[in-house]
């Protein structure tokens, strides 16, 4: 069984996949992954035709470069998307035939946005007020307020995720996002028996 855990940015999606790891749940980052794919010769001289040189800084990504091109150009993002996202897409289908679990999750941002919610069998989102979320990404990514506002706009609202969405973690306070992780792995057990 595949499990889809999103979110909106700050929410705490990280947070949530480690609480599910510590039962033992193999979890599996696409945005993580995604960076590693990006760095494999295939995938880097594509992006670097697509944005560019700046594209990589020393070898390594230069997400500030590729943040502030693709951000506010859909069609930038797209073209982006369509290098990354297959390579993710396979990369995972042969990480999850190597596992070996009732169940595996894969920790994804856009499963809705990018319309990939149908190959879930179950999703699970995670929710925060936009206020800490805020707060949360300025304090870890050391951008400005309006950055991280400009993409939560490029995000569905928690609302119109919630609609297609299995489970929900409202998470603010860590002991009952925890005990609520407890309770959706129980119940994705049974599910997958």
């Amino acid at each position: 069984m595949v499990v889809g855990l999103t979110g909106g940015i700050g929410s705490g999606k990280s947070t949530v996949a480690n609480f599910f790891k510590a039962l033992g749940v193999p979890i599996y980052t696409s945005d993580e992954e995604a960076k590693k794919l990006m760095l494999t010769s295939t995938l880097k001289s594509q992006i670097t035709s697509l944005l560019g040189d700046e594209a990589y800084l020393n070898g390594n990504l230069n997400r500030t470069f590729i943040a502030d091109h693709v951000f506010n150009n859909a069609t930038l993002l797209g073209q982006l998307n369509a290098i990354v996202h297959p390579a993710v897409k396979n990369h995972f289908l042969d990480w999850k035939q190597k596992q070996n679990y009732p169940y595996v999750i894969q920790e994804a941002a856009i499963i809705f946005e990018n319309g990939s919610e149908e190959k879930y069998d179950k999703i699970i989102l995670v929710t925060a007020p936009e206020k800490i979320r805020i707060q949360r990404v300025s304090g870890r990514d050391g951008i400005t307020i309006e950055k991280v506002k400009e993409r939560i706009a490029h995000q569905w609202t928690d609302q119109k995720k919630s609609k297609k969405s299995h489970f929900i973690i409202n998470n603010i306070d860590l002991i009952k996002t925890n005990k609520k992780v407890h309770e959706i792995h129980s119940q994705l057990l049974k599910l997958s028996e």
